[in-house]
């Protein structure tokens, strides 16, 4: 059981305390809730852009990260589709160290012509690399763009085209700053080895007089995504080493009462050299040179995605099919107590491991408080726990339909 605190300041700011006086180190995380799909008309990428500007200087520290390493500390960021998250770990006794340097980054962030320029260049330069130099690199924007027709999701995290960066101004940067970067749309978690005879009022000292977001800058309302009622399909002909076929099968988003049930389903159907995927298709076929499943898990809806590989020589079409008839196999025949007790001693363990690392700790925490629901860090196990037989086979049968598929084949240029 971990234990923890919540409590909110004056200006919105959600708080999250896990005090273990075991730790020598102590995490600080501060998520946004701002990722891709708050990304302006026009401007999409903004949010990843914004994760590089976060660590241009502020008013009263010039360079974030030399002075949180002079306090021993260590940090790094990663924006999302639904959320953005700080972290720094420091030794527990500099934790107000890390606050100062949050809280001033979200009160006066340096905003000016040279750091928007040089991130913009930054940014502009990872989106070329990744998205056009990388064979599939440009996957998801197809695949997003597919699935979704009018929420933001159809754009991947770092941005639906690199012009957009590159076109926006100073006025675009403020306004999304002034918009999301304040303490009513933060929460912060603090977890680890601190004094918690001082940490609310080191809080309070820090956060508690920035203020909230004006209301000049409100927050605009997505749309919601239609259901999906047919299959999706796209070719892309491009210079990539081999073909390569994958399959997003839409569910409901990460607060569904599905959501345990479908994420057991991907490590039956396609995690690791147990999974029927891998046994069927790789170790006791040779039509796949790799084949994998992974869970999606946006706030407003998620997906089970599916990446396959047909091995060098084999027939295309022949793969594809086969890949088909396993999924359906999986359907059809559904998982047995056996296949499911495996996996449960597997979550077992992974969360065991996973818990032992205070920064682990708090992101978790930070995300769960988001959502609205911190004491998921001590139930969600449990309700993975409870997920039966039943459960899986149903949520087979619902979501790995053709009605909730879209699909992306790579076919090399010269085929």
């Amino acid at each position: 059981m971990i234990e923890f605190e919540t409590y909110q300041l004056a200006n919105g700011l959600r708080v999250v305390l896990h005090h273990d006086p075991e730790r020598t180190v102590a995490s600080v995380n501060v998520l946004y809730l701002v990722g891709s799909r708050n990304d302006p008309p026009g401007r999409t990428g903004f949010a990843h852009l914004f994760e590089h500007l976060m660590f241009g200087g502020s008013e009263n520290a010039p360079n974030f990260d030399d002075a949180l390493q002079l306090a021993g500390g260590e940090n790094n960021a990663v924006t999302g589709a639904d959320h953005t998250l700080y972290y720094d770990i420091v030794p527990a006794e500099n934790v107000e160290t890390a606050l100062w340097l949050e809280s001033d980054r979200m009160r006066s962030l340096k905003l000016d012509q040279q750091a928007l320029d040089t991130q913009k260049k930054v940014v502009v330069e990872e989106f070329k690399e990744t998205c056009l130099e990388e064979p599939y690199g440009d996957l998801y924007h197809h695949l997003n763009d597919l699935v979704y027709t009018v929420h933001p999701y159809r754009w991947p995290v770092i941005g639906e085209r690199f012009e957009h960066i590159e076109e926006a101004n100073l006025e675009d940067v403020k306004d999304f700053y002034f918009r999301y970067y304040c303490p009513d749309n933060a929460v912060l978690c603090v977890a680890g080895g601190y004094d918690d005879t001082l940490i609310r009022q080191q809080i309070e000292r820090w956060f508690g007089d920035i203020p909230p977001a004006d209301p000049a800058h409100a927050r605009p309302a997505l749309p919601e995504e239609p259901e999906q009622t047919e299959t999706r399909r796209k070719t892309v002909v491009a210079d990539v080493p081999s073909p390569v076929i994958y399959l997003n099968y839409r569910t409901p988003g990460r607060l569904d009462p599905d959501f345990p049930a479908l994420d057991i389903l991907c490590f039956l159907l396609g995690s690791g050299r147990s999974s029927l995927l891998y046994r069927r298709l790789v170790r006791d076929g040779d039509l796949f040179a790799e084949v994998s499943a992974s869970h999606n898990d946006g706030l407003d809806s998620g997906a089970i995605l599916i990446d396959a590989r047909p091995a060098e020589d084999a027939d295309y079409d022949e793969a594809r099919s086969a890949l088909f008839a396993t999924i359906e196999e999986f359907v059809t025949a559904g998982v047995t107590e056996a296949e499911l007790a495996k996996v449960m001693n597997r979550l077992e363990q992974h969360n065991h491991f996973k818990s032992i690392d205070i920064n682990n700790r708090a992101s978790e925490l930070a995300f769960f408080a988001a959502l609205g629901k911190p004491e998921l860090i001590n139930a969600e196990l449990d309700q993975y726990m409870a997920v039966t037989v039943a459960e899986v086979n149903r949520v087979a049968r619902t979501y790995l339909c053709p009605e909730k598929l879209s699909e992306v084949d790579y076919i090399c240029e010269e085929e």
